[in-house]
């Protein structure tokens, strides 16, 4: 089952490099869902972005929420070098439909895939020190 997926604000950290989850974005995703958090659950955050011709392709990656005592506020711990743009995902979902249906008699075998961005650009996302 795929973790729901909430709005973050991949530039609020705190010290430790957590996303707080408290910007008005989050909130609103929380809301409209109707999730609570919970210590150790599991969410699939994404950010705004774009790809090389300036057209949407958000940042997403999961990760565990904790609710920080320190900070009082809700916290999630990710993985940075996760992340990964909603067009890598797409483009897998498309490569995985494609082996797992043959063509049809008289069609291409050839499923046209839109190119995802490159290692070295999302690696340069990545790049300042962790954080985006």
């Amino acid at each position: 089952m795929t973790p729901p997926k909430i709005y973050a604000d991949f530039q609020n950290l705190d010290d430790a490099n957590r996303l707080r989850l408290t910007c008005a974005g989050t909130l609103q995703d929380l809301q409209r869902q109707g999730i609570q958090l919970q210590e150790g659950q599991i969410l699939t955050f994404y950010s705004d972005d774009a790809d090389d011709q300036g057209q949407p392709d958000e940042l997403r990656v999961e990760g565990r929420v904790h609710y920080d005592e320190d900070e009082q506020c809700w916290v999630a711990t990710i993985d940075w070098g996760a992340i990964r743009h909603a067009s890598e995902e797409e483009s897998q979902d498309t490569k995985q439909c494609s082996v797992a249906d043959p063509p049809l008699s008289g069609e291409s075998h050839l499923t046209p895939i839109r190119a995802p961005v490159s290692r070295g650009q999302t690696d340069a996302l990545r790049g300042r020190g962790g954080r985006l």
